[in-house]
């Protein structure tokens, strides 16, 4: 448990981006901006910047790489001065500072900290990130990020983690397999999965309707994209649901009208893990075997395999163990 000490390090306001790390850069920067709808930002030879219809940036990285993986989670924090005190708070906690706080070296520039979960993914907190007009756009086109969903060895380990020290809410949980977190008033935007290794389950994408949900889906049909499951609705969220697999093997969704919380009446619940649960539409029923394949992913150290002493950080958040030092 990370809560018995300290407080949680910083108010997160929302997800900002994801970064994907891809086998086929070229091919998937292509689908995110052609039938997936996204607008490319910045492009060189080995990354890409995409954004949605809404006021960030950009909400998708692709970074090319050897193998599938998470690159970095991005949330909002709302000033510089609150990411200052986020470090120092992690330094208080042991907990492994990999950049900042300092400007982004990034697209889209901002003021950045970047640190280490239990399992290696980089978290990244990030203030004063270039706002750009909205896209009044009646296309059946992505707006933001909805939720990025993790595999983890621990979940218990994780919820405590993304709990204590970034201090989000467990919405729901599905038995125990899975958890729901949220950061705002969204049902959640990091969500859980107990398996054998810690990966990218999916990265969903928020259409502004159910209608543009349906019409984007009707569009990726239109270019040969057959969702691997979906469309249907989940239990857990509420939210609707259409999968598909990127040019890499990644798995992306299409997803609208996901739950809103209420913080002073919401009670976290346990769903059985039934057919007519994981879909309440019973349109696309349970997942099936080679959805479930697709979304285990590869196994993904995150920034782990770049530490030479790997051993050293078994540790983590019991002694004192940072990868640079915080100003």
């Amino acid at each position: 448990m990370y809560q018995q000490q300290h407080p949680p390090i910083a108010r997160l306001r929302k997800l900002r981006f994801v970064e994907l790390c891809t086998t086929a850069l070229d091919d998937s920067a292509d689908f995110y901006a052609g039938a997936w709808g996204l607008n490319t930002v910045e492009r060189d030879h080995d990354r890409a910047w995409l954004r949605g219809t809404g006021p960030e940036h950009h909400i998708l990285q692709l970074t090319e790489a050897p193998k599938n993986g998470l690159g970095r989670i991005s949330f909002a924090v709302a000033t510089p001065a609150e990411i200052d005190e986020a470090a120092r708070r992690l330094e208080a906690r042991n907990i492994p500072i990999v950049f900042g706080p300092a400007p982004s070296e990034n697209a889209g520039a901002g003021y950045s900290l970047q640190f280490l979960d239990p399992e290696g993914r980089i978290i990244e907190l990030l203030a004063d990130f270039w706002a750009v007009p909205e896209l009044r756009n009646d296309d059946a086109v992505p707006q933001s990020l909805a939720h990025v969903v993790l595999n983890t060895s621990d979940i218990d380990r994780s919820v405590d983690f993304y709990r204590d020290v970034l201090g989000m809410r467990v919405s729901d949980w599905s038995e125990h397999q899975m958890a729901f977190m949220r950061c705002n008033s969204d049902h959640h935007s990091i969500a859980f999965n107990q398996a054998e290794w810690a990966s990218v389950n999916h990265v969903a994408y928020e259409m502004p309707s159910i209608d543009h949900f349906m019409r984007g889906i009707g569009r990726l049909r239109h270019t040969g994209q057959v969702p691997m499951w979906g469309p249907g609705r989940h239990g857990p969220g509420d939210n609707t649901f259409s999968y598909f697999g990127d040019p890499a093997g990644l798995v992306c969704e299409f997803t609208s009208e996901v739950a809103q919380i209420d913080e002073d009446q919401w009670l976290c619940k346990v769903w059985r893990r039934v057919p007519e649960l994981s879909d309440t539409w019973g349109t696309a029923g349970p997942p099936s075997r080679d959805v479930r394949s697709h979304m285990a992913g590869v196994p993904d150290e995150g920034f782990f395999h770049l530490v030479e002493d790997a051993s050293a950080l078994e540790t983590f958040g019991d002694r004192p163990l940072s990868l640079q030092q915080t100003t």
